[in-house]
């Protein structure tokens, strides 16, 4: 490698980790804004929450449905990965799993909107349906399995069915200003205590 291969390669690491930046940055904006507003938020709000021009944003996601996809994906991520970091810095595993389940809260809520973008497109949302299932469930396992084995938790309950009451759960929370889904949510998880 000569001097100018060395020295395009330096430019090009910046540029490469600042895109990385930038498009985590709009996906948290994207996220964020999504769960106050739906996945019809003007783009523009979603560039001045991540300090950037739409442009970018478009350069990233040519269409609102890549957009939203790529949250999906990058929520499914994120949440997927918290699950092992609050098992080291929870106090106690079930305080593990209620923080992880408010997390997986959050991300339904963003969820929600995502069906009626890709109606058209079945197969791309079954793609991510089994993509959220093989990513999420062995976390909420581990974290079951961790509450139960501590004692705190009954140990018969299964990470698919708590998953699927929390999704029910949230059904219908955009749209009833009195129902509050997080509240039966921690109702649910407060009743997996193991009774003494």
């Amino acid at each position: 490698m000569n001097d100018s291969d060395q020295s395009a390669a330096r430019t090009a690491r910046p540029k490469r980790a600042d895109a990385q930046r930038n498009k985590k940055a709009l996906l948290d904006a994207a996220a964020a804004i999504f769960v106050t507003s739906g996945v019809e938020a003007p783009v523009r709000d979603i560039s001045a929450k991540a300090g950037v021009g739409t442009a970018t944003i478009y350069r990233h996601f040519p269409t609102r449905a890549d957009l939203i996809i790529a949250v999906f994906r990058h929520q499914i991520e994120a949440c997927a990965e918290a699950g092992p970091a609050l098992l080291t810095t929870s106090a106690t595993p079930h305080a593990a799993l209620a923080q992880w389940i408010d997390l997986f809260v959050d991300f339904l809520v963003t969820k929600h909107g995502l069906a009626t973008v890709l109606q058209s497109d079945n197969a791309g949302f079954d793609a991510l349906h089994a993509y959220f299932i093989d990513r999420l469930l062995p976390v909420c396992t581990q974290l079951l399995e961790a509450a139960a084995a501590a004692g705190e938790i009954r140990p018969d309950i299964e990470a698919y069915e708590l998953m699927r009451g929390v999704g029910n759960l949230c059904i219908g929370a955009d749209s009833d200003a009195r129902y509050d889904a997080r509240r039966l949510v921690g109702l649910l998880i407060d009743g997996l205590r193991q009774p003494h």
